[in-house]
């Protein structure tokens, strides 16, 4: 059974920096992309970023372009999502995704 447990988020200053993590199991990690996707308040779930399962090639939203990161480590079952230079616009829960599965999510609020 595949599982996905998302860690990482909180309450961030405009400006500052967080790091997602997404641990898998259930299904052979290394074979699969991975993608992180969020939801803020009253809208529709949206793509953030995207990584395949070599980590050769990373798909971003633009409105996250040059600020946010998608990494993984294989070995660990996990994929991350760096988040710098937040905005009050990324306030949302932010989950983890593979073929037809998704995990809890993570709450991240971005305030002064």
């Amino acid at each position: 059974q595949v599982q996905l447990v998302e860690s990482g988020g909180g309450l961030v200053q405009p400006g500052g920096s967080l790091r997602l993590s997404c641990r898998a199991s259930g299904f052979t990690f290394s074979d699969y992309s991975m993608k992180w996707y969020r939801q803020a308040p009253g809208e529709e779930r949206e793509f953030v970023a995207a990584i395949s399962s070599t980590s050769a090639t990373t798909n971003y939203a633009d409105s996250v372009k040059g600020r946010f990161t998608i990494s993984r480590d294989n070995a660990q079952n996990t994929v991350y999502l760096q988040m710098n230079s937040l905005k009050v616009e990324d306030t949302a829960v932010y989950y983890c995704n593979t073929l037809t599965s998704w995990g809890q999510g993570t709450q991240v609020t971005v305030s002064s």
